[in-house]
């Protein structure tokens, strides 16, 4: 086990830490910079700053990502590894084995299935496919953080009721950290945090619903922000270019950060650094 898994492990035992989400390895650094305490990749902020929409990236476009943003920070790194880029078991052991050797702290495996007439793997199914991560895992020996995630809030399919009973299941079958984006009820979360201890929970906040504080005293141990970052970013982006294009003024250019400033929010990693 590496020193960055076991922090991410320890960091996993008590409290409630915030895990932001960069897009690439300018904002990762930037994150680093501003003291938390871990990171997780965005499928859906990589695949926008790739031109493409979200899970349509590839396997092989994911794990050089993962690569590519372990090996440009210190922090623990979660993989959003979707649905492990497989539908069968198998497939799903191979991928999480080939993401676990890319220097990540975790790895995430959703249910979704993409197929708006069947959101979700079935039951068993999604089940066998978190035992398969988890041997996968165990089998390597890295020690990286399996987290089992339902998307039923999501994909379509909002019930609590059942989005619990596969956490629980999930749970049962080896991950080591449940999470359900999309459930935004504090009355929901705290039902989901008692259900699966003493296990952890993560919450995904994409909005102001809710803040660190709330979520830490319902007991949620991990919080993550999705692609949120990334369209803030598209967001002042897309403001700033449209004035452009629309009335050609140039304001909202006046009110970003200065050259010298975002320069210094990088430090010293020198012109030929690797990353």
């Amino acid at each position: 086990m590496t020193p960055r898994v076991a922090e991410f492990r320890r960091l996993h035992e008590a409290g409630c830490f915030v895990m932001p989400n960069p897009w690439d390895i300018g904002s990762a650094r930037i994150l680093v910079g501003l003291g938390f305490p871990a990171l997780a990749t965005t499928s859906a902020g990589l695949a926008w700053s790739l031109g493409r929409r979200d899970n349509e990236i590839s396997l092989e476009v994911s794990l050089a990502h993962l690569r590519a943003i372990a090996a440009c920070v210190e922090l623990p790194v979660n993989a959003d590894f979707e649905d492990g880029f497989a539908t069968d078991p198998a497939g799903v052991a191979a991928n999480v084995t080939a993401a676990a050797a890319t220097g990540v702290a975790g790895v995430s495996i959703e249910d979704s299935t993409g197929n708006a007439a069947a959101p979700l793997y079935d039951f068993t199914l999604a089940v066998e496919r978190i035992k398969a991560a988890r041997r996968a895992i165990d089998d390597g020996g890295s020690g990286v953080l399996l987290t089992g995630r339902s998307e039923g809030f999501i994909a379509g399919r909002p019930d609590l009721a059942e989005t619990i009973a596969r956490l629980v299941a999930y749970a049962e079958a080896g991950a080591d950290c449940l999470y359900a984006p999309g459930v935004r009820s504090l009355d929901g979360i705290a039902a989901i945090v008692r259900a699966v201890a003493p296990k952890p929970v993560n919450v995904l906040v994409s909005s102001d619903f809710t803040t660190v504080a709330q979520l830490a005293e319902i007991g949620v141990r991990r919080i993550s922000v999705g692609g949120a970052l990334a369209r803030a970013a598209w967001t002042g982006f897309l403001g700033a270019a449209k004035e452009i294009a629309g009335p050609g003024t140039f304001t909202a250019l006046g009110r970003t950060i200065s050259v010298p400033e975002l320069n210094g929010l990088f430090g010293t990693t020198g012109r030929h650094d690797a990353c």
